[in-house]
């Protein structure tokens, strides 16, 4: 899903994040051969700013100098595995859509759809292997266009979360080739993205979130995270039968806005190594910008949006 930008933009990716009441950005650089690097992060309240608040801001923020993306949220689309067609690359988003026809309840003539590889085993003789088709409502797509037209935003990528985490799980991964998971507790959900070759493998929703753990104390509380490490479980012994040719060295668990105890439980619990993720040790922040770890979780698949690389669409 990307459209041409004719100008001269700045390097780098800008993910912005547009609600109603907020704007929030995060400006990231991927150069070849160097760390990733962080120059801008921050949210900005819309409401408490002139009538067209969000144009004003834009403008200030200038944001028509950056090559700008935004991520749908999880409702807006489906992420769905399907067997990869054995078509020519050029014809290969038309023979997808055949196969996801029967997989949405919506008409495919009204989907917008996108494709993610997801590579065989090394050394395979061709055989067939599986792909991510994101699928979304033409509508839906529509618009996130017109509001960030509406706001004088140069819009040229929608993203989705998985991939944005998928580019920080690649930041994660070792020297040793090992594969790396990687958890983000959301408010509702975790989101469970498995890396190997900076190529995402396997993502997974879990529907239970912060605001569940949070919720309970004691043994209420241990319940749920319980239920949790058995999702993942669940999830790791299903990826090990499926990618036999990927070992994963370790669980990297995202930055909370508070201590929920889940990474101590699962690191009790899990057969892997289980650590906290560190931002300092896979990319940098510029000068002056440390944001602390409830904006980190806050902004997290913005940063990971950021850092897209073009050889990895989405």
């Amino acid at each position: 899903m990307v459209w041409p930008l004719p100008r001269k933009l700045e390097s780098g990716w800008m993910a912005i994040g547009l609600m109603p009441k907020q704007l929030s950005v995060v400006h990231g650089l991927r150069d070849r051969g160097a760390r990733p690097l962080i120059l801008q992060a921050g949210s900005f309240s819309i409401e408490d700013l002139a009538a067209d608040g969000a144009r004003d801001l834009v403008k200030r923020l200038r944001l028509d100098r950056y090559r700008c993306e935004t991520l749908m949220s999880a409702g807006e689309y489906q992420l769905l595995a399907v067997e990869a067609p054995n078509v020519p690359p050029v014809e290969l988003k038309s023979a997808v859509r055949w196969s996801v026809q029967g997989l949405i309840d919506f008409h495919i003539d009204d989907a917008t759809v996108d494709v993610l590889d997801i590579p065989p085993e090394p050394g395979s003789s061709g055989a067939s292997h599986a792909m991510y088709a994101v699928v979304t409502r033409n509508e839906t797509v529509k618009g996130h266009i017109d509001r960030f037209q509406e706001a004088a935003i140069p819009l040229s990528v929608i993203d989705v979360a998985e991939t944005a985490q998928r580019n920080i799980g690649a930041l994660c991964e070792e020297a040793d080739g090992s594969g790396v998971a990687l958890l983000y507790a959301a408010e509702t959900y975790c989101l469970l993205t498995i890396n190997y070759k900076a190529e995402l493998y396997l993502s997974r929703r879990i529907e239970l979130g912060l605001d569940q753990v949070f919720r309970h104390e004691g043994d209420a509380r241990e319940e749920v995270l319980n239920r949790i490490l058995l999702e993942i479980q669940r999830t790791l012994d299903v990826f090990e039968r499926q990618y036999h040719f990927v070992v994963i060295g370790k669980l990297v668990v995202a930055p909370e806005p508070k201590d929920s105890g889940l990474p101590e439980y699962l690191a009790k619990n899990l057969d892997i190594a289980v650590v906290p993720l560190d931002f300092g040790t896979i990319l940098d922040f510029a000068d002056g910008l440390d944001p602390d770890r409830s904006t980190q979780w806050r902004l997290f698949h913005l940063i990971g949006a950021s850092l897209r690389q073009e050889s990895k669409a989405l």
